[in-house]
């Protein structure tokens, strides 16, 4: 009997690099999503390699990296072959589930809440909606006048 290798948290740079080589693998293959990235996006993975560990690295240990456009890059794909709610929870899908097999612990369980987080916004941005938590909440049943008021 082998024992299961032991998972650590996301330390830095290295285990991004990892995490995201072993993402985009999955990503490429899938039936949803490859056509997108191969396809459509033709996304050179060790040209972009780079930019989403900036990225990475900026959203978890707040290096200040990256200083590109996430919402532009992704409003011209859209422009292109619209992404859908199931191309979003797919992608957020196949994140959560390469994250937490590769990883464990804080900072990888920040990886998933993230990339949720971004999931939702791009979501909301690229239908045209605002992206703040916020706007849901203030244009709900809650904030209605009382009656009378």
């Amino acid at each position: 009997m082998t024992a299961a290798r032991r998972k650590d948290d996301i330390a830095g740079v290295d285990d991004i690099v990892q995490l995201l080589r072993t993402f985009y693998a999955r990503c490429f293959e899938d039936d949803r999503l490859g056509p997108i990235f191969v396809d459509v996006a033709q996304l050179d993975l060790e040209a972009h390699l780079p930019v989403m560990t900036d990225f990475w690295m900026t959203v978890l240990f707040r290096t200040g990296e990256y200083r590109r456009n996430l919402l532009k890059v992704h409003v011209d794909l859209h422009e292109r072959a619209p992404l859908t709610a199931l191309h979003l929870d797919r992608w957020l899908s196949l994140w959560t589930q390469t994250t937490r097999a590769e990883f464990a612990g804080d900072v990888a369980e920040m990886a998933v809440t993230q990339a949720q987080r971004i999931t939702w916004s791009l979501e909301r941005r690229l239908h045209g909606h605002m992206a703040s938590e916020l706007t849901t909440v203030t244009c709900g049943e809650l904030v209605k006048p009382l009656p009378g008021h």
